[in-house]
């Protein structure tokens, strides 16, 4: 089967069926982030953090389809933010100790928050968690506020993104409240059958 089938297909999937791809993707990438950077070393923990990082690269997509009725513009620009971040994490690229990738995956987080929370198919709390933990990564851009707050930053960080995919992954979205708000912003998905 073709790449060009296969992206043909992902796109005209639902989007609780998005969401849950979502979900399972973001679990999968962590896994093998984690397996990459606490147990493998050297070519093997490289190919692990590219397949981590190509695994985020789809979960970014396929988010901002499931957030763009609400902004496109607005998930547009935080699906750049993380895309840039991931390009820098699969470069490795921290100048200065800064690392650069987290506070692009911050800015992405704190937006995809506040859009999340704007949103009519999750919950608002689910927001108010991811944007939290966008500003946890945020702490990144300064080496000793992000040693000082250490580990608190990072579990705001992993809470935050991780409720949201879990619950993607879970529970996916109030189908009905998102083909209104679909409707309300002229999204094409108005136009199609939504399948839960």
């Amino acid at each position: 089967m073709s790449s060009t089938v296969i992206t043909g297909r992902i796109a005209e999937a639902s989007p609780s069926c998005k969401a849950r791809m979502a979900g399972v993707l973001y679990l999968l990438s962590l896994g093998t982030a984690i397996v990459g950077e606490s147990f493998a070393r050297g070519s093997l923990a490289i190919a692990l953090g590219l397949i981590a990082v190509a695994g985020m690269i789809a979960v970014t997509l396929l988010v901002y389809d499931i957030v763009r009725p609400v902004s496109e513009s607005l998930a547009w620009f935080a699906a750049s933010f993380s895309l840039a971040g991931l390009t820098l994490e699969a470069l490795r690229w921290n100048p200065q100790g800064i690392d650069i990738a987290m506070v692009l995956h911050g800015l992405y987080c704190a937006l995809m928050g506040y859009l999340v929370f704007r949103s009519a198919f999750l919950p608002r709390f689910l927001g108010a968690l991811m944007l939290v933990g966008g500003l946890g990564w945020l702490t990144f851009l300064s080496p000793p506020l992000q040693n000082s707050l250490s580990p608190y930053n990072m579990a705001c960080g992993f809470i935050g993104e991780a409720s949201v995919m879990l619950w993607l992954l879970v529970t996916g979205l109030n189908v009905r409240r998102g083909k209104e708000q679909a409707s309300a912003a002229g999204d094409w998905r108005s136009q199609h059958p939504v399948h839960s």
